[in-house]
């Protein structure tokens, strides 16, 4: 399955880890970690955030975001994040994807946590589900 992480960049371990196990399970993931480190891995330059969100190099993290959300079979949510992450969300329920969300504490998540298809309290759980899907997937193609 063609899987997207959406989370915060204070999970990038957590992200990092998700990862590495999806992909040993046979998924496809779309790392916005990955990505970000191969564009900009230019250690010691100073960064300024804002003037890179308006650059061509920040239209093309947002189309690769975006299109992670909303074109994968699957998307995972690690909180707590921010507004990016939910945005994402946001776009994938709209999308009609589905979204698991690895549950956290400090989740500040409202209402809107029901466009979760399920929340999960570990990644255990989390993994067991997406290999389930994977399976109900298979059979229905």
């Amino acid at each position: 399955m063609d899987i997207y992480i959406a989370s915060s960049w204070k999970n990038q371990h957590a992200v990092e880890m998700l990862t590495s196990m999806l992909r040993d399970g046979g998924h496809k993931v779309h790392s916005f970690v990955e990505k970000a480190v191969q564009d900009e891995g230019r250690a010691g330059l100073e960064f300024d955030v804002v003037k890179w969100i308006e650059s061509e190099d920040g239209a093309r993290k947002f189309d690769y975001d975006t299109k992670g959300a909303t074109d994968s079979d699957l998307v995972v949510y690690i909180g707590p994040s921010g507004t990016d992450a939910w945005a994402e969300i946001g776009a994938a329920w709209a999308s009609g994807n589905m979204i698991f969300g690895l549950w956290a504490k400090g989740e500040q998540a409202g209402l809107m946590r029901r466009m979760m298809a399920g929340w999960f309290d570990n990644y255990a759980d989390l993994l067991s589900a997406v290999a389930d899907l994977a399976v109900q997937k298979k059979v229905a193609a």
